[in-house]
């Protein structure tokens, strides 16, 4: 079975930036299944706007809950619509899913990515060469680099994120890769890169794609 995205309308007002691990937390509620390691499912992060204080503001163009699952998969979420969520205060409640099939694209980018190595991948030489490591695993020759932040203080720094799993808190990066063929492409958008798939990392969407990078 072909491997599709299914996309919820998240529909609300704010959110926190790092909601990677809250966000399948909740989903898990209702889904229980999702804890099962074995679960063939990657989960994307809720684009919005930045507004400071580790906010996001949803926008009903571009907000959605992200799902990325083999199309035999898709019955066994849906009970998620119709669903509200609650993110420390923040409310958002989850609209009618569309499926979309992964479309190739030369370059594709990862809000966030996070390697488990001996290294600690945690600089962005390190990062960098531990990602690289996993594209040759799967066979992809592309370019690989971490956007750098555009403005404000780190500005001209490697695009650095954090994610918090309970008390713990996790270093990674976004992660774009360009020059990619179709057959790459596609390859990426199935198998991602990283660890932690289940709460927003690793799931790579076309650069052109607005709020890829929120």
């Amino acid at each position: 079975m072909p491997i599709v995205n299914l996309y919820f309308p998240a529909l609300g007002t704010t959110l926190p930036t790092d909601h990677g691990y809250a966000l399948y937390s909740s989903l898990a509620q209702i889904v229980p299944s999702l804890h099962a390691p074995e679960y063939p499912i990657v989960i994307g992060s809720i684009a919005g706007d930045y507004t400071g204080n580790a906010t996001l503001r949803l926008d009903p163009r571009r907000s959605f809950l992200r799902l990325r699952l083999p199309a035999e998969q898709i019955a066994s979420v849906l009970p998620l619509a119709g669903k509200q969520l609650d993110f420390a205060g923040h409310r958002v409640r989850l609209g009618v899913p569309r499926v979309l099939p992964l479309v190739p694209a030369p370059s594709l980018i990862a809000r966030l990515v996070t390697i488990k190595t001996k290294e600690r991948a945690t600089d962005p030489g390190a990062f960098l060469t531990a990602a690289r490591r996993q594209l040759d695993e799967l066979g992809i020759q592309s370019e690989a680099a971490i956007p750098q932040v555009r403005q404000g203080p780190h500005a001209g720094e490697p695009r650095r994120r954090v994610l918090w799993i309970r008390d713990k808190r996790v270093i990674g990066y976004s992660l774009q890769v360009t020059e990619l063929t179709a057959e790459e492409s596609i390859k990426l958008q199935e198998n991602g890169l990283g660890g932690r798939r289940k709460m927003g990392c690793g799931f790579f969407v076309p650069t052109k794609e607005r709020g890829a990078n929120s």
